[in-house]
C-alpha cells in the first residue's frame, strides 16, 4: 500500500488546527502520514498544535516564515518521500475514507491527480446555505462531467490528491496566482496527465460566515482565475491541448466572466417589463427559466443524497448571488486593468464546521 502524506498549510488557523488534525488521524487508509505546516501564524497555532501532538508517531510538526499558502504547501511536500500527497485546508475535515477513495484513480498510472467533494460543513446562517446551494449545484456537478473530458480546471484546495512526480514536473505550486489550486491543474493538464473526481471522497469546509469575508473570498477566487486564464491563453483553441483548450478554458471565459457579466441584467429587464405593462410576456421566460433553474438543482441535490428542502432558499440566493458576483467581478476587472497584485487572504475562522462528519 503506497505511503500518503496529507499537507496541511496553515496561517492563523489556532482555532481549527486541532480539530482538523484530529479529524486526520481518523483516516481508514492503512499508510499515511500527516505533514502540517505552520506559514509563519501570527496567533497561536503553532503553540496549540505542537501541545497537542508534538510527539505524535503520524504527525510531523514544520514551520517556517510567512510565505503564502503555494509556499507552504511546496514546503511540506519537499519533507516527504511519499510518491502521492493529500493536500488540504486547514479548516477542512474528511471523512474517514475520503483519502482511500482518492487513491483508488492512481492504480492508472497516467492520473496526475484526483479532486474531491467540497461540501459546507457550517450552515448557520443564510449565507453559508446559499454557499452550500452553489457548491452542490455548481462547483461539484460541474466538476463531475469535466471529469469525463479530462478538463477540471480545479482540484479544490480543501481536498485534492497528486501523484508527486506530477506535480514536480508541472512545477509544484506557485504564488503568481491567487488561485494557485486551479493554476497547478491547468498546468497538470498541459503535461499530459489525466485528472480525475471522486464524488465520494467528501470534505467538510469552513464557508465564509459574513457577507464581507464572502466578498473577499470570491474576489480572491475570481481574480486567481483570471490571472491563470492569461497565464495560459496560448492553449485557447490550441489543438495541441484537445481538451483545455477547447473545454475547459472556453467555459472559464464564457461561464465565469462573460455570463456573470450580462446575467443579472435578466433581473433589471424584469423590472422594466413590470414599469411598463410587459410583465406577462417577460415573466413567462423569467418563470420558464427558475423552473429548469430549479429543476437542475433538485438532481444535484438528489445525487448528492442532500435535503431537498434546503432548496427553499434557491430562488433568492440565485438572484442576490448574481449581483453579489457582478460585483466582484467589476472590482477584479478594475484591479486587472491597474495590474494591481494581490496576496493569499485570510479569512476569519469561527470553527463552526461540524466535528463529526
Amino acid at each position: 500500500m503506497a505511503l500518503v502524506s496529507i499537507i496541511v498549510p496553515a496561517y492563523n488557523e489556532e482555532v481549527n488546527a486541532v480539530a482538523s488534525l484530529e479529524n486526520l488521524l481518523r483516516c481508514s487508509y492503512p499508510n499515511f502520514h500527516i505533514i502540517f505546516v505552520n506559514d509563519g501564524s501570527k496567533d497561536q497555532t503553532l503553540e496549540r498544535v505542537s501541545a497537542a501532538f508534538v510527539n505524535h508517531p503520524q504527525i510531523t510538526i514544520l514551520n517556517k516564515p510567512n510565505g503564502g499558502k503555494a509556499s507552504a504547501l511546496n514546503y511540506g511536500i519537499a519533507a516527504t518521500d511519499a510518491a502521492f500527497v493529500v493536500c488540504i485546508d486547514a479548516d477542512t475535515k474528511l471523512k474517514p475514507d475520503a483519502v482511500a477513495k482518492l487513491m483508488v484513480h492512481f492504480y492508472h498510472n497516467n492520473v496526475g491527480a484526483v479532486a474531491g467533494n467540497v461540501k459546507v460543513g457550517n450552515e448557520i446562517n443564510l449565507i453559508t446555505r446559499w454557499q452550500n446551494i452553489e457548491y452542490i449545484t455548481s462547483q461539484n456537478i460541474d466538476r463531475k462531467a469535466f471529469s469525463f473530458f479530462n478538463a477540471i480546471t480545479v482540484v479544490p484546495g480543501a481536498i485534492g490528491a497528486f501523484r508527486k512526480k506530477a506535480l514536480e514536473e508541472a512545477g509544484g505550486f506557485t504564488s503568481d496566482t491567487l488561485a494557485e489550486d486551479c493554476d497547478l491543474t491547468v498546468r497538470i493538464l498541459r503535461c499530459g496527465y489525466q485528472i480525475q473526481n471522486e464524488n465520494a471522497a467528501i470534505a467538510m469546509t469552513e464557508a465564509p460566515e459574513t457577507l464581507a469575508q464572502f466578498m473577499k473570498q470570491r474576489f480572491r477566487w475570481t481574480f486567481g482565475v483570471m490571472q491563470t486564464f492569461w497565464k495560459n491563453r496560448d492553449a485557447l483553441f490550441n489543438i495541441n491541448y484537445p481538451a483545455l483548450g477547447f473545454i475547459a478554458l472556453p467555459d472559464i471565459l464564457l461561464f465565469k466572466y462573460i455570463i456573470p457579466l450580462f446575467a443579472p441584467f435578466a433581473d433589471f429587464l424584469m423590472l422594466i417589463g413590470l414599469i411598463t405593462g410587459n410583465a406577462s410576456e417577460i415573466g413567462i421566460y423569467y418563470a420558464l427559466f427558475l423552473v429548469i433553474d430549479l429543476v437542475v438543482a433538485t438532481l444535484a441535490f438528489l445525487m448528492e443524497k442532500e435535503p431537498i428542502w434546503k432548496l427553499i432558499w434557491l430562488v433568492p440566493q440565485r438572484i442576490i448571488y448574481r449581483w453579489l458576483l457582478l460585483i466582484v467581478l467589476f472590482r477584479t476587472m478594475r484591479k486587472a486593468v491597474k495590474g494591481e497584485l494581490q496576496h493569499w487572504g485570510v479569512l476569519k475562522r469561527t470553527g463552526n464546521v461540524s466535528k463529526t462528519i
